[in-house]
């Protein structure tokens, strides 16, 4: 089994050696990234299929074809072993957290923690994440709840079906219609759990989780088989008898394809879990700043807003061009500050005053504050070692013709300690700018 991992943007050149990948395999693992929602045109999205190299792009995640198997990781600053090379388990440990972050699932409590950061790949990791918990929880017991049933019986069950008794059974009295309801671990959370077990005991390669997957497949064996593509994942009640499966139905989503686009393709020949990070970049700062604000009485909203720029002089007045801002910062209904995430790197060049930042962003966020009624934006990236200090503000522009600002900010994402506090310091700094300070802030 060829296995390589690589970081976004990074090349892999084709040939036999440790750092090399067979051209075969390269084509192989190309064809399964083009079946991807994710690939966009030929796949490219993902991997550039080049003459001498594959490069991978902004996409992060595992790819596996026959015999080989692709991993990619994200850019991330700050995590370098003790050569200040970047240390692929360390990637590997804050990537998971932040999909933790992201799926609202703990993953530093008992056993998690001894997860095989350094020696398996990142679908490796997570299956060993699911089944840890999958295995804690159905020591507990099975969810169960009562379910309907309906049957012809010897004695009464439940109550009589009169319709039926006196129409189908009528020439049989020795039966009798029943329609009861019994307390049933064949429920749609169970299901769900079985077809976890079942589809990543066909993609685990771990000895240890193919054994953990095992056991879990004896324990469901009295639960019905049911398709991936026809689970009922809105029957799904949790409340407080059954709310320690939260983080495993969160865990089961990403899995099987209902978060971040996991796919599959083909018959077992190949598979990829794969994440955009500029979504789970957004999604990961939204959870994070809304704990961060949440003692100052402010709403994050994420995708949020929605409103129109245009509406129709003409006809029937209908709204054009719908805007979704990834974070909107809230007091009430009054929007305070707008902030978009982008996850790449700003240029620390001294000859490049724009810092690479894109001018379709800047229009962007001038529409944003038009339509939002918002003087206060920010475009906010992620730090990295050439900038200076520690994540901050690297630049402030005022709108001309306005009292707007719009401000470059970024944060370091390599450190998972004191992230809400960065966020939220971040925030208020930038609306303390505002002449209305004392007003926007409130008790902040």
């Amino acid at each position: 089994m060829i296995r390589r991992t690589v970081l976004e943007w990074q090349r892999i050149s084709y040939g036999e050696g440790e750092r090399e990948i067979p051209e075969k395999a390269a084509d192989r693992l190309v064809a399964v990234a083009k079946s991807s929602p994710l690939g966009g045109k030929g796949g490219g999205r993902i991997l550039a299929h080049g003459r001498r190299d594959l490069r991978a792009r902004q996409v992060v995640g595992v790819i596996a074809a026959e015999g080989c198997s692709l991993e990619i990781l994200p850019k991330i600053e700050g995590l370098g072993d003790a050569t200040g090379n970047p240390s692929d388990s360390s990637i590997r440990r804050r990537l998971v957290q932040m999909l933790a972050v992201a799926l609202d699932v703990e993953i530093d409590s008992g056993r998690v923690t001894e997860l095989g950061w350094q020696r398996d790949n990142l679908l490796e990791v997570l299956i060993g994440l699911f089944t840890h918990k999958l295995v804690d929880a159905v020591r507990t017991g099975l969810p169960r709840r009562y379910v309907g049933h309906e049957g012809d019986l010897s004695a009464l069950r439940g109550r009589l079906d009169v319709t039926r008794q006196f129409t189908t059974l009528a020439a049989t009295p020795q039966r009798l219609a029943c329609r009861y309801d019994d307390l049933s671990p064949d429920i749609t959370l169970n299901r769900i759990m079985k077809s976890a077990v079942k589809r990543l005991a066909q993609v685990a390669r771990s000895s240890e989780n193919q054994r953990m997957l095992r056991e879990l497949a004896f324990a469901y064996a009295d639960i019905a088989d049911v398709s991936i593509a026809v689970l009922r994942w809105d029957e799904v009640v949790l409340d407080r008898t059954n709310h320690r499966w939260r983080e495993l139905l969160s865990l089961a989503k990403l899995l099987l394809g209902e978060r971040f686009q996991t796919t599959t393709s083909g018959s077992g020949l190949g598979f990829s879990l794969l994440f955009e990070m500029n979504t789970l970049f957004e999604e990961y700062v939204a959870r994070m700043m809304r704990r961060a604000l949440a003692s100052d009485g402010l709403i994050v909203q994420r995708q949020g807003g929605r409103l129109y720029c245009l509406n129709e002089l003409d006809g029937d007045g209908r709204p054009r061009f719908q805007t979704i801002p990834d974070i909107l910062v809230k007091r009430g209904s009054e929007t305070l500050l707008v902030v978009d995430t982008k996850w790449k790197r700003l240029s620390a060049r001294v000859d490049d005053p724009k810092q690479g930042i894109s001018q379709a962003d800047v229009y962007q966020m001038l529409a944003y504050s038009r339509v939002y009624r918002c003087p206060r934006m920010v475009l906010l990236y992620p730090h990295h070692a050439e900038l200076s200090g520690a994540d901050h503000f690297t630049a402030r522009f005022s709108v001309t013709g306005s009292d707007d600002e719009l401000a470059i900010g970024t944060i370091d994402v390599g450190d998972a300690k004191g992230m809400v506090a960065r966020l939220g310091s971040l925030v208020r700094r930038h609306l303390a700018q505002s002449p209305d300070a004392e007003m926007l802030l409130g008790r902040c």
